[in-house]
């Protein structure tokens, strides 16, 4: 009988499928297991895959027979024995196995097959365990790497923004209200007006950081908090911020196909579609041209002034088969920061890239407005007090130039990748304006 210790050679179920024949060591949690008076069969689990694994009676020590008998779902074990090629096994391997030592009987495991999905939320803690929300996670780690990447490689330097601010970003409606020492402060809706004082010092900036977002909403698509990737960029303009992000999204599905069509494919996601994004470029429309493919193409007409909500952005990218820049929005329905535009002041040189097959926005950005008495009277159209803001001011008035930034909400480009049917799954404990724990 193998006694294990500390310090033996223990490796993944992805390795071990590559070593038939060979003898190996394994460790993690019972995933399914069922048995008779002859076999224990035993799906093993680690962070790298699933294997079956045999406890035949007749040929192991009746210790180890004792052990695995013992075996419940979610038991933590270790087991050592030679791996073979099993057409019949979950993955077409199994680990014929020799010794067994049960690390820690688990208690009634509550998960079971067909329970609801909020059950599923309220103990979330658990369900991270499954096969689902492992594969998401991956996915949602080589996202966060690819990001980090692109913009390293560029020459970005990473800059941090304060998490309790002041003042509001993107409209005080949806502002998260804090005591600070008894004087009221909100969470960050964005780093952006602080990026913006950053780009005077290392011109090109980026970061992922947690976003907060008092939306009374329950759709598939929002959070309260969420992760955001933003980016600002000293002397960059419009068409070239168009550029920056296409190539962001771009890079990031690139190194996800890369990595992690595996655990795509065991989420049943069509990755022939993501290829197909990777190598055509992207669409780019105005406001104006959205709205008239929706009356003709759609057949949904929408009111010019009128922001595309999340109906209107659906049919829109059902039109399309690769991400849609829409360009140029009414100055009216969009934030007090962005440009107009030197050939209509009606509109503002801002975008939304939409995802396709009816995902929707998945960036926001626009050139910034740089004339201080522009940024003023929309400060005070939009209610807010511009005496608040002139920190921000200052950015304009000492040695001011052009630039350009945008956000990209990780969790929607996650869930679109995915094809997830809810954005609460594209991260570990979602928080949402019904839900707040665990």
């Amino acid at each position: 009988m193998v006694v294990f210790s500390t310090i033996m050679e223990f490796i993944s179920i992805q390795e071990a499928e590559k070593k038939v024949g060979e003898k190996v060591s394994l460790r993690g949690w019972a995933y399914r297991v069922r048995g008779s008076n002859e076999f224990v069969f035993i799906i093993l689990r680690d962070y790298s895959g699933i294997m079956q694994c045999v406890v035949e009676r007749a040929k192991v020590d009746e210790s180890v027979w004792k052990e695995a008998e013992k075996v419940t779902v979610e038991s933590s074990l270790q087991l050592s024995g030679k791996i073979a090629k099993e057409p019949r096994a979950p993955t077409g391997y199994e680990l014929k196995v020799e010794d067994l030592k049960l690390i820690h009987k688990a208690e009634r495991f509550p998960i079971t097959k067909d329970k609801s999905e909020e059950f599923l939320l309220d103990i979330r803690h658990l369900w991270l365990r499954s096969r689902y929300m492992t594969n998401i996670l991956k996915v949602r780690s080589t996202v966060f790497g690819a990001i980090h990447e692109y913009f390293r490689k560029k020459g970005f330097f990473e800059f941090h923004s304060p998490i309790f601010t002041p003042v509001a970003c993107e409209g005080g409606a949806t502002l998260f209200k804090c005591d600070y020492f008894g004087k009221p402060i909100y969470l960050s809706q964005s780093w952006q007006l602080y990026a913006e004082a950053g780009i005077f010092s290392l011109e090109k900036i980026y970061c992922i950081a947690p976003s907060f977002r008092a939306e009374k909403s329950k759709t598939s698509r929002h959070l309260t908090e969420y992760w955001h990737a933003e980016t600002e960029v000293a002397w960059m303009r419009f068409d070239e911020m168009l550029d920056l992000a296409e190539g962001l999204v771009k890079s990031v599905l690139g190194k996800v196909l890369k990595e992690n069509e595996k655990e795509l494919n065991e989420l049943k996601r069509d990755v022939k579609l993501l290829k197909n994004v990777v190598e055509k470029p992207f669409a780019r429309i105005t406001y104006d041209e959205a709205l008239k493919l929706l009356k003709e193409k759609a057949n949904y007409p929408v009111p010019w002034g009128k922001d595309l909500r999340t109906i209107e952005e659906r049919k829109l990218t059902e039109l399309f088969d690769v991400p849609v820049f829409v360009t140029h929005y009414p100055k009216d329905i969009k934030a007090f920061y962005m440009k107009e535009w030197d050939k209509d002041p009606r509109y503002v040189l801002a975008t939304d890239l939409l995802a396709p097959e009816g995902y929707g926005e998945v960036i926001g950005g626009s050139e910034r407005e740089t004339d201080v008495e522009k940024l003023k009277k929309r400060l005070i159209a939009q209610g807010e007090k511009p005496e608040l803001y002139e920190w921000y001011l200052d950015t304009r008035r000492y040695g001011s130039v052009p630039h350009s930034g945008f956000g990209l909400g990780v969790e929607r480009l996650i869930s679109w990748i995915c094809k997830l049917k809810h954005i609460r799954d594209a991260i570990p404990f979602p928080r949402t304006m019904v839900r707040w724990r665990p």
